[in-house]
C-alpha cells in the first residue's frame, strides 16, 4: 500500500500543508496514520476522504459541520441516515447557489452587452431605456 507525505498530498490536492495541518488540528482527518516519529502517512483512502472534505468546503459548509460528518463516518452504519440527510441538505443548498449564480450571470451578460454597445456607439444614449441611478445618502 502506497503512502504519501503531507507535502505530496498537498500538491496532489492543490492545498497547502498548512491547510492539511489545520484539518488535522480540527479533527477532520483522524484516520491518517502516523509513524512513531509523528510523521503523517496518507493512504489513497485518506486522499479520497480529503476530496470529500474539499467538496463540502466548496459548498460553504462550516468546518464544524464537516467534523460532524467525519465523526458520523467513524461511527459506522448507525449514522447512514444522518450522512444521507446531510448530503441531501448540501445538494439543496448547492442547487440554490447555482440558481443565484445563474441569475447573477444573466445580469452580468446584460451589462456586458449594454456597455459593449455603448462603447461601440461612443455613448450610453444608444440605449433608449432609463439609466439606473444610484441613490446618494
Amino acid at each position: 500500500m502506497d503512502t504519501y507525505s503531507i507535502s505530496e498530498v498537498a500538491k496532489k490536492l492543490n492545498l497547502t500543508t498548512y491547510t492539511l495541518r489545520y484539518y488535522d488540528k480540527e479533527g477532520l482527518i483522524p484516520f491518517v496514520k502516523r509513524t512513531p516519529s509523528g510523521t503523517r502517512q496518507f493512504r489513497d483512502s485518506d486522499v479520497e476522504a480529503l476530496k470529500i472534505i474539499e467538496c463540502l468546503k466548496s459548498t460553504s459548509m462550516p468546518i464544524k459541520e464537516i467534523k460532524h460528518f467525519i465523526d458520523w463516518c467513524s461511527m459506522g452504519d448507525s449514522t447512514l441516515q444522518e450522512r444521507y440527510d446531510m448530503f441531501l441538505e448540501r445538494k439543496a443548498i448547492v442547487a440554490a447557489q447555482i440558481k443565484d449564480l445563474e441569475q447573477a450571470m444573466e445580469l452580468l451578460e446584460h451589462k456586458c452587452y449594454y456597455y459593449k454597445t455603448a462603447l461601440e456607439a461612443g455613448t450610453e444614449d444608444v440605449h433608449q431605456t432609463k439609466k439606473i441611478e444610484v441613490p446618494h445618502h
